[in-house]
């Protein structure tokens, strides 16, 4: 008998996130759409007026924020109730509701910045200094005004805003192939039974111990994606036809120069990056071949690479031991961090288990009035529990940001929010290995610190290669076919796994799961957030001035560039230092696991 998912409506209701507390019927989120929509029609109405005085650009800008504030709590409902459920029609088409409603948002709203532009930069900082209500958005202009070169004319503006929905569709098309459409059938598992193949339980086969398992799981899903690989091959290379268009209608250099404009970061800090990994890549190929030794394998394979090397635990962690074990691991971040976080807990922040249709996966989500909520797909193994601790990071970051800044600066870039995830992790880590007696689970949890290295570290910046790659040859003028881009990206796997993994006509296919590649120029940021962290948990574990300056920038949400939010925490990543000490570190566990195998 195949061991199938149960339906959303099977799962308890006390390990389901609190999304009925953003909306009590959906009536109401009905009212909110269409308000937004009327609010931005005679929103509209300012153009021309914008800059006549302080007052009515405080008026402006109030006004928009209160439209984009009501509209984005709407997208972020609708989304997650499609979440919850992919295969719900009511929740996609509610979603797909919710984002044609915020391009024609957009369109009505997108007068604004190219009429500020239009105003003598001297003029709008003599409004901000006779109109007190306007100091709050003072970053906020001088960050438009930075970007100057690159607005478009006040039509151009409207006509790029109407566009947004249909520009967004290669994403939408390939998040329904690949949470609602593709099937991956079944495998045996350890036992023998038959089990559902699913994104969620995916990279736990990969970390069985038994490899035909592993094998079995490994040829499956690639098979199918192999089926699909031209469709999805297609969707990527317009995905990034759409990249490069809008980079040069924007007048920017490349894509990758229009991508990190957003956050101001230098591009020495993606090269730096690149660089310092790829100088470090004979230590990853040295771990490959103590994992061969390990294993006791005479061809180590891609199937390989994510079992631990040391016997698993076999005791598994329920949720609520999940949490024990996170409180305890965070504790270095004191009493302010821990109560807010427990409250959050019990208030139902979380949404645990998998259920048919639910997106695979993890994430932290919300809108600015809504609880930070937490997506897991947990299944009780310590991995589930560093999850939660890294998408708990991102929701208390969320949490006080918005207890601390207005609207406008309270999201994050991923280059800071990856810095609040990854800190946890680290954290936790310590915690482990430091209370921990048993040689064996030492062992395994140091090689489990190496893994999120590999996995954080090596990995994402081999993502932020195969995205320059690409991006750089649809630039060139070549079409992205599923030909190429599996060549390419098998020249990559070969180079940072090296010559101990024996290559095969499989692996080439994993680009065309990865859901990151969608939104472009940004998985570089979890490897430089998580070099920043590794960093910041030394730190905070040394000296409680440090960990009051952590909490500090935990607080900041956008109100400045993250590169200069980071120098709050003490970490400065225009320089090489953090990502060389990184890999330093990296270097340390490596040796230190190589006198245990």
């Amino acid at each position: 008998m195949v061991k199938k998912l149960k339906n959303r409506k099977d799962i308890d209701k006390k390990y389901k996130w609190d999304i009925g507390s953003m909306y009590p019927d959906e009536k109401q989120w009905e009212k909110d759409i269409e308000k937004a929509l009327k609010d931005a029609e005679s929103f509209s109405g300012l153009a021309g007026q914008l800059t006549t005085s302080g007052s009515t650009l405080l008026d402006a800008f109030k006004k928009r924020d209160s439209i984009w504030q009501t509209m984005e709590k709407a997208y972020v409902y609708a989304r997650m109730k499609r979440d919850e459920d992919n295969e719900e029609q009511k929740y996609q088409a509610m979603c797909g509701r919710a984002g044609a409603y915020m391009a024609k948002i957009s369109a009505f709203c997108s007068f604004f910045v190219p009429e500020l532009l239009k105003a003598p930069k001297d003029k709008l900082m003599t409004f901000m200094e006779e109109e007190p209500g306007l100091s709050v958005y003072r970053f906020a202009v001088t960050d438009i005004l930075r970007q100057k070169k690159h607005i478009l004319s006040k039509s151009e503006e409207n006509i790029m805003a109407q566009m947004g929905e249909m520009m967004s569709a290669t994403n939408e098309i390939f998040t329904m192939l690949n949470n609602a459409d593709l099937k991956f059938g079944n495998i045996k598992d350890e036992k023998g039974r038959q089990v559902q193949l699913t994104h969620g339980n995916y990279i736990n086969f990969m970390e069985s111990r038994d490899r035909r398992v592993r094998r079995a799981a490994y040829k499956k899903i690639y098979t199918c994606y192999r089926q699909m690989i031209n469709t999805i091959g297609t969707a990527y290379n317009y995905n990034t036809k759409t990249d490069v268009v809008n980079s040069r209608i924007r007048r920017y250099s490349s894509a990758r120069a229009a991508a990190l404009s957003g956050d101001n970061i230098p591009a020495a800090v993606y090269d730096n990056l690149v660089g310092s990994v790829n100088d470090s890549l004979p230590v990853l190929h040295k771990y490959m071949a103590l994992r061969k030794k390990a294993l006791k394998t005479n061809q180590l394979k891609m199937y390989d690479v994510y079992v631990p090397l040391t016997k698993l635990p076999e005791k598994k962690i329920p949720f609520q031991k999940g949490i024990d074990i996170m409180t305890e691991g965070l504790s270095p971040l004191g009493g302010e961090y821990i109560s807010a976080m427990k409250t959050g807990i019990s208030r139902g922040w979380i949404d645990v288990y998998e259920n048919q249709g639910k997106t695979s996966g993890a994430y932290s989500f919300g809108s600015y009035d809504s609880k930070p909520f937490i997506l897991l797909n947990y299944t009780d193994t310590l991995k589930d529990v560093f999850t939660l601790v890294h998408e708990m990071g991102h929701s208390m970051h969320s949490f006080f940001t918005r207890k601390n800044q207005p609207y406008i600066y309270g999201g994050h870039s991923i280059f800071t929010a990856e810095v609040a995830s990854t800190v946890n992790e680290n954290l936790l880590m310590k915690y482990l290995l430091s209370k921990e007696k048993d040689t064996e689970m030492k062992k395994y949890l140091l090689n489990m610190h190496i893994e999120a290295f590999r996995t954080t570290l090596f990995r994402q910046t081999m993502f932020a290669e195969f995205e320059q790659l690409s991006h750089e040859a649809s630039e060139a003028g070549e079409t992205l076919t599923a030909d190429w881009l599996c060549d390419e990206y098998d020249k990559l796997n070969s180079k940072y796994f090296g010559p101990s993994v024996c290559r095969d006509d499989l692996i080439k296919y994993e680009w065309a799961r990865i859901p990151h590649f969608y939104n472009a120029f940004y998985v570089y940021k979890y490897a430089t957030g998580y070099s920043a962290a590794s960093a910041i948990s030394d730190m905070i574990i040394a000296d409680t001035k440090k960990r009051d300056d952590y909490i500090e920038f935990l607080k900041t949400g956008e109100k400045d560039h993250p590169i200069e939010l980071l120098k709050i925490a003490g970490v400065d990543m225009q320089s090489t230092a953090p990502v060389e000490s990184a890999m330093s570190v990296f270097k340390k566990l490596v040796e230190e696991f190589e006198t245990l195998v």
